[in-house]
């Protein structure tokens, strides 16, 4: 029989076959609930087809990312796709740029991640008077040593909500930079290195103007992907009302992996294999980006390296042990998306970075590739 969870008390019960779309009575705290047909517990991007069919394996990043995916939902209410691409960041080494209109969740999303996973958390709430010391730490004179003593700052977190970064003055967002690239902190001429796995969130609202400080092209290429959550569905949003009648789920959100489940993910993406035809298809979109007419800025080498690591950890999310060109095609707009600048005419005959992308996509040839060449 299908299961689900209970917006209520958040335990699993089992429904009958016919009461989706339909008012089922939770049987450990009574609570009604409106189970919906189209909850598909198997990890998928729903926005786009299922990834292409081959031989699945026993992967540990498929387990791990599905009981974290699993747990962050009881909180973030119909954004699947949105949780799995930011733990395929995660599980990639990368950051994650989060950009949308205010109230949609990008900070309780960052939040669950942290209360799902046993790492330290910490929270950036940025503003124009933030200086860079704030985030890094500072060196505090010690009167009983008569030596001065490091306070590391909040980026020593291994998960780190920096919120409304364009809030921040540029040179508070520079100080970001190195922790990003480097997983360390230069300060009074001294390297800190950064607790692994280290984890950036970072948030922004589009919509403001008035006292911020947009990003510029460099520092938003230091992110692996950009999301957007967007507004939920109308059945959705009612879910999330029933959650919240009580109590907030993010406050009874229990931890189900460890950082040295994260390690592991980490480290068993790198093993993911990717055959050198695909990687040559990943440069020659790159390419595409660089020769195109519309486009003034293309993919650096960053671009290229950043595709191919969340392919693998797209490929591993999902169980299998390979990299198809169709896994590269399904991410290819949430990592490439916001390196792409285009020309100012393009964009006065109404082009969009999203149809240029996917008119790269479709016109660079896939590699046909036999199974066979897949065997280790």
């Amino acid at each position: 029989m299908p299961q689900t969870n209970c917006v209520a008390c958040g335990q699993v019960y089992e429904f009958a076959a016919d009461a989706f779309a339909k008012s089922v009575l939770c049987p450990h705290c009574g609570a009604e609930n409106t189970v919906l047909s189209g909850r598909d517990q198997a990890v998928r991007i729903p926005k786009f087809q299922a990834p292409a069919k081959r031989e699945a394996v026993d992967s540990p990043v498929a387990a791990i990312v599905n009981r974290i995916v699993d747990n962050i939902e009881k909180v973030i209410v119909g954004k699947r796709n949105e949780i799995i691409l930011t733990m395929m960041a995660y599980c990639s080494e990368g950051h994650v740029l989060l950009e949308d209109v205010p109230g949609v969740a990008k900070t309780m999303l960052a939040r669950a991640i942290a209360g799902s996973i046993g790492c330290t958390f910490k929270r950036i709430q940025c503003t124009p008077d933030l200086l860079p010391n704030d985030i890094t730490g500072n060196s505090i004179f010690n009167p009983k040593t008569t030596e001065f003593e490091f306070r590391p700052g909040p980026i020593f977190a291994q998960i780190v909500l920096t919120d409304e970064i364009n809030r921040a003055t540029p040179r508070a967002q520079a100080a970001l930079l190195e922790a990003m690239a480097e997983r360390k902190v230069t300060s009074d001429g001294h390297n800190y290195e950064l607790f692994p796995p280290f984890f950036l969130i970072a948030t922004q609202n589009p919509i403001d103007h008035e006292g911020t400080f947009p990003l510029p092209e460099a520092q938003l290429d230091r992110f692996l992907v950009r999301l957007s959550l967007g507004y939920p569905q109308l059945e959705h949003e009612v879910s999330m009302l029933q959650r919240l009648q009580v109590m907030h789920p993010i406050e009874t959100l229990e931890t189900v992996a460890t950082a040295e489940d994260i390690l592991a993910c980490q480290r068993a993406v790198r093993e993911v294999y990717v055959d050198p035809k695909v990687n040559r298809y990943i440069v020659q979109l790159m390419h595409a980006t660089r020769e195109h007419y519309d486009i003034v800025l293309g993919g650096s080498p960053r671009a290229s390296m950043a595709l191919l690591r969340c392919s693998q950890a797209f490929a591993a999310i999902h169980g299998y042990n390979f990299v198809l060109p169709d896994d590269i095609k399904q991410i290819a707009p949430y990592v490439l998306g916001h390196r792409i600048i285009l020309r100012p005419e393009s964009r006065l005959r109404k082009k969009t970075v999203e149809g240029v992308l996917k008119e790269i996509l479709d016109t660079v040839s896939v590699p046909t590739i036999a199974a066979g060449q897949f065997a280790r």
